[in-house]
Formats: structure tokens, sequence, C-alpha cells
């Protein structure tokens, strides 16, 4: 009984670990898209006017600097978090496709510059299939409880 509850206990800890890498995964790859840096900053610099600090240019713009690198991260973390999937089925399928499409539609490199537009539907294809799948997975486990 103590062992079933041991393993019971490292399987949550392992099912954790794992979320929080693809969680981390897809949040690398978002800020990799230079167009997703341009509208944080100019979030920030909307939210900074609101209480009377103006700000003139990005703020932000240190971040394209590290945007290639982030993005590798998440791609590397993403195929980690995929072996697990493959090994244990332990994540999301759903989150694994958000990420994955996140992922697709922030590449940052300038040599693919005349792919991007193709990227950016395939990537925002398979986010908003995400999201249609999570709320209708939700709505189908709702039903059930009821």
């Amino acid at each position: 009984m103590a062992n079933k509850r041991q393993k019971k206990k490292k399987d949550v800890k392992k099912g954790k670990a794992l979320a929080f890498t693809s969680s981390v995964s897809g949040v690398m790859g978002f800020l990799g898209g230079y167009q997703v840096c341009h509208n944080v900053c100019l979030g920030i610099i909307a939210l900074l006017s609101l209480v009377g600090i103006t700000l003139v240019g990005m703020p932000l713009l240190f971040l394209t600097k590290v945007a290639v690198p982030f993005w590798i991260a998440a791609f590397f973390l993403f195929f980690i978090s995929l072996f697990f999937y493959l090994k244990n089925k332990c994540i999301s399928k759903n989150l694994l496709l958000l990420n994955g499409g996140i992922i697709i539609a922030g590449v940052p490199f300038s040599f693919m510059k005349d792919f991007f537009v193709y990227l950016w539907i395939i990537g925002g294809s398979f986010v908003l299939l995400s999201i249609v799948l999570l709320i209708k997975n939700k709505l189908i486990k709702n039903r059930t409880f009821k």
C-alpha cells in the first residue's frame, strides 16, 4: 500500500514537472516572434501612459537580441515534452498542440521571412485547434458530471 502511494506521489511530481516544462516551452516560443515582442512593448507603453509615464521607443527592444536563443530553447523543451508524452502519455495532447503552434508561429529566423505568413497561418491554426479541443473537452467533462 505504501509503495502505491509513493509511486503515485512520484507520478504526480513527474507530471507537474513535465507540465511546467511544456508551459515554459510555449512561453519561450511565444517570445521568439518579433511581432509578439512588438505588441508586448506597445502594451507596456499603453499601460505606463495610463499612470502618466511617457516612453519614446521600445522598452523591450533588448529582447530581440535573445529571441533566437529563446526560440531554440523552446524548440528543444517542446521535443523533450513530446518525448515524455509519447513515452508516458502524461502531458495533455491539446497543450502540446498549442505549444507546437506557438513555436511554429514564432519562428524568429530572418532567412525564413518569405514564409512567415505561412508559418503564422499554420501555427495559428494549431493554436486555434487546440483551444477548440480544450473547450470541447471541458464541455464534455461538464456534461458527464451533471
